[in-house]
């Protein structure tokens, strides 16, 4: 079984995949990443800074960790829920884990249509986690 993170170069992708990384230590799982492309500028404001340079860093952590692990990248213009859930019904899915941020409640019903999708139609449980988070050691 594999667990799935869906990941984009920002805190709460991080996040996300910080958690995913503890998960699979947990279970002894695989890891299948399914990178999202950079948010685009939407509705006249910036999008999330994303740093190409923490990719890297991710990478990083990743080789870093021994975990077997699969890379998914998505295409710009595929949308990234559909290709999350895929992945999860690719690989029979034990577990999903997203990275989420804080919101105001207006940026809730216009900017969160791919995480409440995936919430709400993913076929295995899903970890969401929220940008920040670290491991005890």
């Amino acid at each position: 079984m594999s667990i799935v993170v869906g990941y984009l170069p920002t805190p709460a992708g991080r996040a996300a995949l910080r958690a995913g990384l503890d998960e699979a230590k947990l279970r002894s799982s695989k890891l299948v990443i399914v990178q999202a492309p950079a948010p685009k500028q939407r509705f006249g404001r910036p999008a999330e800074q994303a740093s190409p340079a923490a990719s890297a860093e991710d990478q990083e952590l990743l080789a870093e960790s021994g975990i077997e692990h699969e890379l998914v990248s998505v295409h710009p213009d595929s949308d990234p829920a559909d290709a999350i859930l895929d992945a999860c019904e690719r690989v029979t899915a034990e577990l999903l884990v997203i990275g989420t941020r804080k919101r105001t409640p207006v940026g809730k019903l216009i900017m969160a249509p791919t995480t409440q999708r995936i919430l709400l139609e993913a076929s295995c449980p899903v970890l969401c986690v929220k940008a920040g988070y670290t491991v005890d050691d």
